[in-house]
């Protein structure tokens, strides 16, 4: 089967060519477009169709936000999005919508080991349900349910649900986010944006002087998240203690996710932070935080913790998604 695959996240929309073969997926074309300049998805497939002269007729498309009915409002980008409709636009005879971690999700099972990186073992040959947590533009989060026999990846939308602080730290760093935003999700501190608003709450608490390059990003000419991290890597204290912080955090929450699926198969880190920052999360503070989890430790630790390094597993993903969702008719 020959399908167009897309990623379309609130920074950038990945496009290919997909043809699936007994599970197997090859990817040829593969662009990718800044999201915000483009006025909707159509827009930038026609683009994407123009750019690479592909002709085809079916799609399948993962976005950054939740999909009910074939619809979806994005998250983190002002389009909505209906498969009927993107079908008509573009003459196509079939297009599907999937969340985006749940195409993460649908491309697990099509990883090698070169496609991952092992942050904790767990127990040799675990099988079970497992999760995907991506932080990114903001907080992905999705699982798959064990039939006993494969995966069935659905999607949540976890990371909207409300955060947890667990000491007087983290206390304090709700305390300031909720005079700025009223409620706080766990996106509001596990994504890129979450970098810069630990960095923000920390800055403040330590009174410090804002290093020119996150200045520079924190008044709108560049990305705060990649300067607290290139100025964090420099050396700087405030910038240090909120990646580290930003780490724990992260290990809390896919902690939490993996308790309530019960991911004994595996957790997943997806999206773009993870990748970038392995050594950060080797150093400790994100198992710290996966692990911190009273009576329940010892099956904290039996659980694998891989992060992908393959940021082409949501195109592989929808593609699986359109294959396996096809064939059932």
């Amino acid at each position: 089967m020959r399908v167009i695959v897309g990623d379309i996240g609130g920074t950038k929309t990945g496009l290919a060519v997909a043809e699936v073969d007994g599970g197997r997926v090859r990817l040829s074309a593969v662009a990718r477009y800044p999201s915000r300049q483009y006025a909707s998805l159509a827009d930038i497939v026609r683009r994407w169709m123009d750019d690479t002269g592909v002709v085809c007729d079916l799609g399948s498309f993962a976005v950054a936000g939740p999909v009910v009915g074939g619809q979806s409002r994005t998250t983190n980008l002002p389009w909505s999005v209906d498969a009927a409709e993107l079908a008509r636009l573009l003459g196509f005879s079939d297009v599907r919508l999937l969340n985006d971690l749940e195409a993460v999700a649908w491309g697990v099972d099509a990883l090698g080991p070169e496609d991952v990186a092992e942050l904790q073992a767990g127990e040799p040959g675990a099988v079970g349900n497992a999760c995907v947590v991506a932080a990114g533009t903001g907080l992905g989060e999705a699982g798959l349910f064990w039939d006993g026999a494969r995966h069935r990846p659905f999607a949540t939308e976890g990371g909207h649900t409300d955060f947890a602080p667990a000491d007087e730290h983290e206390f304090a760093l709700l305390g300031f986010l909720q005079q700025r935003f009223g409620r706080v999700s766990w996106e509001r501190v596990v994504s890129g944006m979450g970098i810069g608003n630990v960095y923000e709450f920390l800055a403040d608490l330590h009174r410090a002087e804002h290093p020119p390059l996150v200045d520079e990003a924190l008044a709108g000419n560049g990305d705060v998240a990649a300067a607290v991290a290139q100025t964090a890597a420099a050396g700087c204290p405030v910038c240090s203690e909120t990646m580290a912080m930003f780490a724990r955090l992260y290990g809390r929450e896919a902690g939490n996710l993996a308790l309530k699926l019960m991911a004994s198969g595996g957790v997943y880190l997806g999206g773009g932070i993870a990748p970038k920052n392995l050594s950060l999360l080797r150093a400790g503070d994100f198992l710290a935080g996966f692990l911190d989890k009273g009576r329940m430790r010892e099956l904290m630790e039996r659980m694998p913790v891989r992060v992908i390094l393959n940021q082409q597993a949501p195109l592989l993903g929808a593609a699986l998604c359109n294959e396996a969702l096809g064939a059932r008719g």
